[in-house]
């Protein structure tokens, strides 16, 4: 049972770290979409920005538990 708990911190480091690195992929793709789409309308700026913003407070709450 030590065992398990000791290894909890190291896990759930990586599982962060994993969720960041994913982040990290999402928010260069919808910076992508952004500049590569050519009917930029505002519909669509509206879900880009929900999207950015919905990843930036994921970081933000792992950030939490460093």
């Amino acid at each position: 049972m030590a065992a398990e708990d000791t290894n909890k911190p190291r896990d759930f480091d990586m599982l962060k770290h994993d969720i960041k690195n994913q982040l990290s992929n999402i928010q260069l793709a919808l910076e992508g979409l952004r500049y590569e789409v050519e009917d930029n309308n505002s519909d669509l700026n509206l879900y880009l920005d929900s999207l950015t913003q919905s990843a930036q407070k994921i970081d933000k709450l792992l950030e939490g538990f460093e």
